[in-house]
């Protein structure tokens, strides 16, 4: 199959997709048109930036919203390592010896999600990389060569899509998806993690990148999502300190 027959096919099943959910197409119709096509359970999209702080997108299912969310709390993992060194992790057994020790943390707490098998890949166009596909199986999994092709080609798509959708780097969108919803609310998700991450750096005196480390790795220690907790901190109910424990408070300040 040359690489236009194959991007023209992976576009009409994306557009199935979106004319099944009424919508115009959106990543979460790449993600959707993905796990229809390989032999994988579901799949999340994140956006990542070296300048700013990095949002989950969209995902299929409760296990790929996890594995999202578990990367870019504990800033390790396939998703992660993509995105540093452009180019694809293929991942067919989180169980490897090897990986335990690459990824001390996310392994274990991947295949408790519910993840066996993890295919990271990179969205680029040239030196702009908006972010990172991630595919994953509940099962050991390889993926062959078409089946690689194919899923590289949905990467592809996603890419053009989020350069369309012009989420640039300050995490400004223009016309916005929900975290695990397709593009719609994008803008209000990402804007208050970025709000949070602006609050934290004056009540921490940090910078915006340590700002963004203690809010995920408080929303990591506490099981909750990155989105909750960062709403707790605009909204006043949780409040940072340099000196002691994050505490919570039941007024607004």
């Amino acid at each position: 199959m040359t690489a236009d027959s194959r991007s023209a096919r992976v576009q009409a099943l994306v557009a199935e997709q979106a004319a099944r959910r009424g919508a115009r197409v959106g990543v979460i119709d790449v993600c959707t048109a993905a796990v229809a096509a390989l032999p994988i359970g579901g799949a999340g999209l994140s956006a990542m930036s070296r300048t700013a702080t990095s949002h989950p997108l969209c995902s299929t299912d409760g296990v790929s919203e996890q594995l999202e969310e578990l990367q870019l709390m504990l800033g390790e993992g396939p998703c992660v390592d993509a995105f540093t060194h452009g180019s694809a992790v293929l991942t067919p057994d989180l169980l490897t010896g090897a990986l335990q020790g690459r990824w001390t943390v996310f392994a274990d707490a991947a295949l408790a999600a519910g993840a066996r098998a993890v295919f990271a890949l990179p969205l680029q166009m040239g030196a702009i990389s908006p972010g990172v596909l991630d595919l994953y199986a509940n099962v050991p999994t390889v993926l062959d060569a078409e089946q690689l092709a194919d899923a590289l080609a949905f990467a592809d798509l996603a890419t053009l899509l989020l350069l369309d959708a012009r989420i640039d780097e300050a995490g400004a969108p223009a016309g916005g998806p929900s975290p695990d919803r397709g593009l719609e609310d994008l803008g209000g998700y990402r804007a208050e993690i970025d709000q949070a991450t602006g609050i934290l750096t004056v009540q921490l005196g940090v910078g915006i990148d340590e700002a963004f480390v203690r809010l995920r790795a408080y929303a990591y220690m506490q099981g909750r999502r990155l989105a909750d907790v960062a709403a707790d901190v605009v909204d006043h109910r949780l409040r940072f300190s340099p000196d002691t424990e994050p505490e919570r408070t039941d007024e607004e300040t």
